[in-house]
């Protein structure tokens, strides 16, 4: 993986977005998370948040941030995005890293779902394969705004 982005530049990506520090929409954000919660469970993987993945789409929810290099591909804080089966995908990948995911975003153009494990690392699930994104909000964040990214294989347990 490259060396991020510098920070100013990721923290005006996201001010052109419409994000602040402090932000938070949280009356939207939980629905949302309810949604993934509800839907996953009906399709008999239950996905359960917790407090970080929660707090992250509270952050972002609501906002979109396209790619500067590639506008058709758009981030957007938003776990209700997905696909038919995708939480067997999601935690058949849980299981391959041996931790929790939870979605916490997805990437429009390129319909990739981000996934934030319970040890706060970022994952992309993409018709290609799962992808790391960072180790760190921060680090995912770079890499969403610049599509950096390695193989996700290469965290397996």
């Amino acid at each position: 993986m490259r060396s991020p982005a510098p920070a100013e530049d990721v923290d005006r990506w996201l001010r052109a977005g419409g994000w602040f520090p402090g932000r938070e929409d949280a009356a939207e954000a939980d629905r949302l998370v309810q949604w993934r919660v509800d839907n996953s469970a009906l399709q008999g993987f239950p996905l359960v948040p917790w407090d970080a993945a929660v707090h992250f789409v509270r952050s972002y929810a609501s906002l979109d941030f396209p790619v500067p290099k590639s506008r058709d591909r758009v981030f957007r804080a938003d776990p209700s995005f997905g696909y038919e089966g995708d939480a067997e995908d999601i935690s058949e990948l849980a299981d391959n890293l041996g931790r929790r995911l939870f979605p916490v975003g997805y990437e429009a153009g390129e319909n990739g779902i981000v996934l934030m494990d319970d040890s706060g690392r970022f994952f992309y699930l993409h018709h290609t394969g799962p992808y790391f994104l960072g180790e760190n909000e921060s680090q995912a964040l770079s890499s969403l705004m610049t599509g950096d990214q390695d193989d996700a294989e290469d965290y397996f347990v």
